[in-house]
């Protein structure tokens, strides 16, 4: 399958509510990363392009570039948020310069290993030479596309915000 990375855009209103219905059909749980953008598109993807330039970020945040993959048909198949430093603790010990999510549909086909290789391309354009992955220590699916992208796992750790143990990977770029 061909995919890409794009910067969010309004062009893709419906295919994004397609990925947030997915999330709400499929895992609930972490449809809740998205509703803002089922309640105003507009402000949501502005929301996104301020964060990357660090414009009105919330205390503890940081300057984050966030990417959709999308197929040749214009389908939003993941988001992939590369932070831009990790200097906040809770950044540095836990949530790391990279988080990501594949719609449920499209999940267990290596779209996430691919994704992840594409989001550390744009993470080394954006001048960083090693990067910080966690995953929940039981997400193996999330620990095998970091491994795959050459993730060395550093440690599992007790989570503090979380509250679960997490695997810390670092991968050289």
């Amino acid at each position: 399958m061909d995919v890409q990375l794009i910067e969010p855009n309004l062009d893709y209103k419906a295919a994004f509510a397609i990925f947030y219905n997915d999330f709400w059909t499929n895992d609930p749980v972490n449809a809740g990363f998205y509703v803002d953008g089922i309640r105003d598109f507009d402000a949501y993807v502005d929301s996104l392009y301020k964060d990357e330039q660090g414009i009105d970020l919330l205390d503890g945040h940081v300057p984050c570039s966030h990417c959709w993959m999308i197929d040749s048909d214009g389908n939003v198949l993941g988001v992939i948020r590369i932070r831009h430093n990790i200097e906040p603790q809770f950044l540095r010990e836990e949530a790391g310069h990279i988080g990501y999510d594949m719609a449920p549909s499209y999940r267990k086909r290596g779209l996430g290993t691919r994704m992840l290789a594409l989001g550390l391309q744009r993470a080394t354009a954006l001048g960083l030479k090693k990067v910080m992955i966690s995953a929940d220590e039981d997400n193996y699916g999330s620990r095998k596309i970091i491994e795959a992208n050459g993730g060395i796992l550093e440690a599992v750790i007790q989570g503090k915000v979380y509250e679960c143990p997490i695997a810390r990977y670092w991968i050289d770029l």
